[in-house]
C-alpha cells in the first residue's frame, strides 16, 4: 500500500454546513457481522456454503462467528450511541427468518431482529434496514437461485414476512444491496457466492434481481405506504487509460456496465444494449409486462462509492473488450484493498446520478476504506482512514453545493467484519474487533467521526 501526502484531505466544512435534514450514519450487514451460523434455527446461506469450499476465502477464514453481532448486538448498538451516530444501516438474514427461503418462518429469527430494532429505538438510533445483502438461502440456490424466475415469488414472500413483522419499527427500507456486484461477482465471475460463471447465469440473474427490486419496493409500499423505500447501487468513477478512441470506448463500456446497466431499466430507460451489445441476449428472459413491472419510483437511492477505475482497451476480455488497470500499477495512493484513493470520484458519481429525472434523493449508504490497522496500548491511530473520510466528505459537500441530490452519508463500517472473499484481513471498521476475543476498541477514526457529528 502506498500513502502519499493526501493533498485532498482538507475538510473545510462542518456538519452544520450539510443542513439540519442531512442524515448521518454507519453501516453493517448481517452475514458479515452476525455469526451464529447455526444458532436458533437459522438455515444455511450461499455464503455459508461458498465459504466452506477450499481456497474461496483468503486464509480459509470462516464466517461462522464473524464479529458475533448475534450475541454482541447490545454492545455494538451502545457503541453507535456512544459515538453520537443517529442512524444505523443493517440488513436482515433471509435464512435466519426463513431457513428454507420459503415456507415455515423461524420465530427465533424474527425475535432476534425485534430485539435489535427495539435496542436501536430505545437508544434513539433510527434503523435503516436492507432486505437483501447477498446471503441467499442455500435451499433456494439449489433450485437455481437468482437464475430461476420463481425467485420473484420467493422474494415476495420473504419481503412480506419481514415488512409485516417489523411494521411500525422500520421507516426506511432498502430492497437490494448492490445488485451489480452480487450478480456480477456471483453469477458471472464466480469469485463470490454462489460461484457461478458465464453469461447464461449472469443475464437471468440480472433481470430477475431487477424485477425483485421493483416487486420488493411495491410490496413494502402496499403494506406500509408511509415507509421510505429505496435500493442501493455500487458506483465507480471510470476514466480511460489514454485518450485514444479505443480506450475511451472501453471506458464507456465499463462505465455503462458498472454505473448504468442496473439502474436505467428501473428508471424506465431499458437495458443499455447500444453500448453493451451482449445485453441483447437478456431478452430471452424478458416476459410480457416485464418492462413495466421492472420500473420503480424510488423514494431515494443509496450510492456506494469507494474508488475510481482506470480502463484500457483489451481485445482478449470477452463482451466488454476492456481491462481495469490495478491501482498499484498506476503510481497512485491506494488502500489495503488496492483501491485508489480518489476523493473526487464520489463527487462525480453524485452529480451523475442526480441527473436522472427519476432519482429524487441520494443517500451515500456506504463509504469507507480498509487499512492495515494495528492495535497498540494507546489504541488504533488510523489517521489514513480519518483522512479518507474527511476528503470524501468534502467532495460530498462540494457535490451538494453543485446541486447534487445528496441527503445522507453512512460510513462503512461500524465494526471490522468478515469482508466476503477477503476474509478478516481487510478492516473497514470505525471499531476494531479482535476476532479471537471479540473485544471491541474504538479507533481514532471513530472518535473523529463522533467529534465531527458533535459540532454545536
Amino acid at each position: 500500500m502506498t500513502l502519499k501526502n493526501q493533498s485532498n484531505t482538507v475538510l473545510t466544512c462542518s456538519k452544520n454546513d450539510f443542513g439540519e435534514d442531512f442524515l448521518w450514519g454507519v453501516a453493517a450487514s448481517a452475514f458479515q457481522t452476525e455469526g451464529g451460523q447455526d444458532k436458533d434455527g437459522k438455515g444455511l446461506s450461499i455464503w455459508d456454503a461458498f465459504s466452506g469450499k477450499r481456497s474461496t476465502i483468503a486464509n480459509n477464514d470462516s464466517p461462522a462467528i464473524a464479529a458475533n453481532f448475534y450475541e454482541n448486538y447490545k454492545e455494538d448498538i451502545a457503541l453507535i450511541k456512544e459515538l453520537g451516530i443517529a442512524n444505523f444501516r443493517l440488513s436482515l438474514s433471509w435464512s435466519r427468518i426463513l431457513p428454507n427461503g420459503i415456507g415455515e418462518v423461524n420465530q427465533a429469527g424474527l425475535d432476534f431482529y425485534h430485539k435489535v430494532l427495539d435496542t436501536c429505538i430505545e437508544n434513539g438510533i433510527e434503523p435503516f434496514v436492507t432486505l437483501y445483502h447477498w446471503d441467499l438461502p442455500l435451499e433456494l440456490e439449489k433450485k437455481g437461485g437468482w437464475t430461476n424466475r420463481e425467485i420473484l415469488e420467493w422474494f415476495t414472500e420473504y419481503v412480506t414476512v419481514c415488512v409485516k413483522a417489523f411494521k411500525g419499527k422500520v421507516k426506511y427500507w432498502m430492497v437490494l444491496n448492490e445488485p451489480s456486484v452480487f450478480v456480477g461477482a456471483g453469477y458471472f465471475l464466480g469469485i463470490h457466492a454462489p460461484g457461478k460463471k458465464g453469461l447464461n447465469n449472469f443475464l437471468p440473474a440480472m433481470h430477475h434481481a431487477l424485477l425483485c427490486q421493483a416487486i420488493g419496493y411495491k410490496t413494502i409500499k402496499q403494506i406500509t405506504p408511509e415507509a421510505q423505500v429505496g435500493s442501493t447501487f455500487s458506483c465507480t468513477y471510470v476514466t480511460p487509460k489514454t485518450y485514444t478512441e479505443k480506450d475511451i470506448k472501453a471506458a464507456e463500456r465499463v462505465d455503462t456496465l458498472l454505473n448504468s446497466a442496473f439502474i436505467e431499466p428501473s428508471l424506465g430507460f431499458g437495458y443499455p444494449v447500444q453500448t453493451l451489445p451482449f445485453l441483447k441476449h437478456i431478452h430471452k428472459y424478458v416476459q410480457k409486462g416485464d418492462e413495466e413491472l421492472i420500473k420503480v419510483e424510488f423514494d431515494f437511492i443509496g450510492l456506494q462509492n469507494y474508488t475510481r477505475e482506470v480502463v484500457g482497451h483489451n481485445s482478449y476480455v470477452p463482451y466488454i473488450n476492456a481491462k481495469i488497470i490495478p491501482a498499484n500499477k498506476r503510481n497512485v495512493e491506494y488502500t489495503a484493498m488496492n483501491w485508489e484513493i480518489y476523493p473526487k470520484a464520489i463527487y462525480y458519481m453524485i452529480l451523475k446520478f442526480s441527473q436522472y429525472e427519476g432519482v429524487k434523493k441520494i443517500l451515500i449508504t456506504e463509504s469507507g476504506a480498509s487499512f492495515f490497522d494495528e492495535l497498540k496500548s494507546n489504541g488504533i491511530n488510523d489517521k489514513e482512514r480519518i483522512q479518507y473520510i474527511q476528503s470524501y466528505l468534502q467532495q460530498v459537500y462540494n457535490a451538494k453545493e453543485k446541486g447534487g441530490k445528496v441527503s445522507g452519508y453512512f460510513v462503512w463500517s461500524l465494526t471490522d467484519n468478515f469482508e466476503w472473499a477477503e476474509g478478516y484481513k481487510q478492516r473497514f471498521g470505525l471499531v476494531y474487533v479482535d476476532f479471537d476475543s471479540q473485544k471491541r476498541t474504538i479507533k481514532n477514526s471513530g472518535y473523529w467521526y463522533r467529534d465531527f457529528l458533535a459540532t454545536p
